[in-house]
């Protein structure tokens, strides 16, 4: 198992496939982009199924979640996806996008085994999205995410981001929205992962102000037929449900005590905890003939030094180095 000193277990593990991305999203780099890891440095499709066998048959992991970057944008995603999906036994896939080029991949990746998928929308407006993403795809996005339920992705879940002084006003129209087409949406508090470490607290909209502006326009009830587990999302049933809506309150409620997730980066360092400041390299061992067991090991080892909590809310929290786009969600 992948357990640390305070008797947590890593089954869920988060590959970033790259660290490039088709948008410049505010929170998360700078209008000009960053400098992309050199392709060499990037694990092949090979390396990464190999580790993803030996978290799977070796390790415990259940699940594994596809991140970036975008790693819709890895042109080996499918025959990756698939390979991931024949592994025995077979762990729950899942992939998080912003959706561009999902309307056209959405169906052979639910035909190569993908199960699930979540897709970043922070607002409805056209204008907004330019803002905020710095790049005019809106409507890529939504054609993405009809393409993901006619292809049986369903449910789908929308993931949304809300800043001050610009979407913050969006909750209720994005919740309407994706309540009219069966989409679950959860809203993230913004996290110190940006790469201009520009984050300040005072400017994050809480979960707090969340729940306040959905129930100026809806019911909500905490969802007690769903248990909470090591999820990160609490869920609250909308209107008397079946509908839910999730919050994920890294910042102010923190769910450290029960995380279950380990994250292997895209040149193939694992990350015990995404606000890790040391990680441990595989790609290393991957390519000095290392065995399966030596591998093993060093992830064990890894993850057995994971700190009791991302310690966001301690005075002398530091934010890591590396921003979001190159560690994976």
């Amino acid at each position: 198992m992948l357990a640390d000193s305070f008797g947590r277990v890593a089954t869920d593990l988060r590959v970033s496939l790259t660290d490039r991305c088709n948008l410049r999203c505010a929170y998360c780099m700078p209008p000009e982009g960053l400098d992309w890891l050199p392709a060499p440095e990037v694990l092949t499709s090979g390396e990464i199924v190999r580790l993803i066998r030996v978290g799977v048959s070796m390790l415990g992991i259940r699940e594994v979640r596809f991140t970036g970057g975008e790693p819709l944008l890895r042109r080996d995603l499918v025959p990756i996806v698939a390979r991931t999906a024949a592994l025995q036994p077979r762990p729950e896939i899942s992939l998080t996008t912003n959706g561009i080029g999902l309307a056209r991949r959405a169906g052979e990746l639910r035909a190569a085994g993908l199960d699930r998928i979540n897709v970043s929308l922070d607002t409805l407006r056209p204008e907004m999205f330019r803002k905020l993403a710095r790049r005019d795809r809106l409507p890529d996005v939504l054609d993405g995410l009809a393409a993901a339920v006619a292809a049986g992705l369903a449910p789908v879940k929308v993931n949304a981001v809300l800043m001050r002084g610009l979407n913050d006003d969006e909750a209720v129209p994005l919740l309407q929205y994706c309540l009219s087409l069966g989409y679950e949406l959860r809203f993230i508090e913004q996290m110190p992962l940006d790469a201009q470490h520009g984050w300040k607290r005072a400017e994050m909209v809480t979960a707090e102000e969340i729940f306040a502006a959905l129930s100026s326009s809806f019911a909500l009830a905490a969802d007690d037929a769903r248990s909470r587990g090591s999820a990160p999302a609490e869920t609250f049933l909308v209107d008397g449900g079946p509908a839910r809506v999730g919050v994920i309150a890294s910042v102010t409620r923190p769910f450290c005590g029960s995380c279950d997730r380990v994250r292997l980066t895209a040149d193939g360092q694992v990350r015990n905890c995404l606000f890790a400041r040391q990680e441990s390299d595989l790609r290393a061992l991957l390519r000095s003939g290392a065995t399966d067991a030596q591998i093993a090991a060093r992830w064990q080892a890894a993850v057995a030094v994971k700190l009791p909590g991302h310690g966001i809310n301690d005075p002398s929290f530091l934010q890591p180095d590396r921003p979001m786009s190159a560690i994976g969600g």
